[in-house]
């Protein structure tokens, strides 16, 4: 079959690759009808993700339909259109058990590099590196799904595969920062980054009754897209000194909780006040602002995928404040059947982020695309088939 894989710093080729096959009771094999690239792809592409390997197939947000289905398959049968959530998880150990299915002890087949890199063993995802447990990608005409049970949903007959898609991944992220953030009715919630986690974030903030929602970004598209789709008020820190800017909006006191929606690929221009006070220049700078800008005794909420150290962080802050700081990555099997039904009712939508749609075989023009926020991409959204004329 066809897939794009990784083939070197910032590129990728599609190849053939070995179809996927059933490799117990529990597996499915989807069809991809749609995938889509996610800033969490952007340190893989660059190589700075450990033990990325040429030939590695991306892609961890993805739809598609079943075409076969192991004996202990309960959920789906062949010819189910399902979206398959971005992290592999059993559904069945301590942590699935708790509604935590993104802290899952078993879906990694091989924990003992995540061990050593943050302690305890994380699970496996799609599209990430074999070496650190990861499951060939969704940027590919078919891919195994583990745990078809657990990570696999049945689409509504209502909901459009464009909007369906961001299901995956990108609408779970914005809804577990809601979430851990604690947002409440009256709350203030700032986001920094309007890409299509940061919108889906300012969204679920709306949903959940936050009564402002401001988003922060450099890129005049996505903060007008925040405005229209989210309901969001916006900041450009390239105009603005974003903590002054904040505390002015909520009457000195800064907002109640703060959304790095990010990750380490973007540093925004934000001179934060971290570099102000000590003069350093290392990763995460929006991190860092959310930190300095949120009010005392509120939550910041880290949804970036960090991999390595960071230093330089305001961590006397945190104390001095009261802040609480949260961060997961997010739990499929806990939000994804809720979002499908406020899909359904028409309260979320997202279709709007699917801003470029390409053939699988224009992979690298998506992802030069996607990376380099030409055109106004926010996401681009590969299918394995041509895509319609017109």
């Amino acid at each position: 079959m066809r897939a794009l894989c990784w083939t070197g710093t910032d590129q990728v080729a599609v190849r053939q690759v070995p179809d996927p096959e059933l490799r117990n009771g529990h597996d499915a094999i989807v069809r991809v009808r749609q995938s889509a690239t996610c800033g969490g792809d952007l340190p893989l592409l660059a190589g700075r993700t450990p033990y990325v390997s040429v030939g590695d197939v991306l892609g961890h947000e993805f739809l598609g339909e079943v075409v076969e289905v192991g004996p202990e398959v309960r959920r789906h049968r062949v010819g189910d259109r399902v979206v398959v959530s971005a992290t592999v998880a059993c559904g069945a150990c301590w942590h699935c058990r708790a509604g935590s299915p993104s802290c899952c002890d078993n879906g990694n087949p091989a924990p003992d590099v995540d061990e050593e890199a943050y302690g305890q063993p994380v699970p496996g995802g799609f599209g990430r590196p074999r070496a650190a447990g990861g499951f060939p990608g969704g940027h590919a005409e078919y891919v195994r799904v583990p745990y078809a049970d657990v990570g696999a949903f049945g689409v509504p007959d209502e909901v459009s595969d464009d909007r369906a898609l961001f299901a995956s991944d990108a609408a779970p992220a914005g809804w577990l920062a809601a979430d851990l953030g604690g947002v409440r009715d009256g709350d203030v919630v700032a986001v920094w980054g309007a890409g299509a986690v940061g919108q889906l974030t300012a969204r679920a903030a709306r949903l959940l009754g936050a009564a402002r929602v401001i988003v922060v970004d450099p890129n005049d598209d996505r903060l007008r897209m925040a405005e229209r789709h989210a309901g969001a008020e916006t900041v450009d820190p390239g105009r603005a000194d974003v903590p002054a800017e904040l505390r002015e909006r909520t009457g000195g006191r800064g907002p109640d909780v703060c959304v790095e929606a990010v990750g380490p690929a973007w540093d925004g221009g934000i001179r934060s006040l971290a570099e102000r006070f000590t003069g350093a220049a290392e990763r995460p700078p929006a991190v860092r602002e959310a930190v300095h800008a949120c009010r005392k005794g509120g939550t910041v909420v880290v949804l970036g995928e960090f991999t390595g150290h960071v230093d330089a962080f305001p961590l006397g802050s945190v104390a001095a404040k009261g802040l609480s700081v949260r961060g997961a990555r997010p739990h499929g099997a806990r939000y994804v059947p809720m979002l499908l039904e406020r899909m359904a009712r028409d309260e979320l939508r997202t279709e709007h982020l699917a801003t470029h749609r390409l053939p699988l075989e224009q992979g690298a023009l998506g992802y030069a695309l996607f990376r380099d926020r030409r055109d106004g991409c926010v996401r681009t959204v590969f299918s394995p088939d041509p895509p319609p004329a017109g």
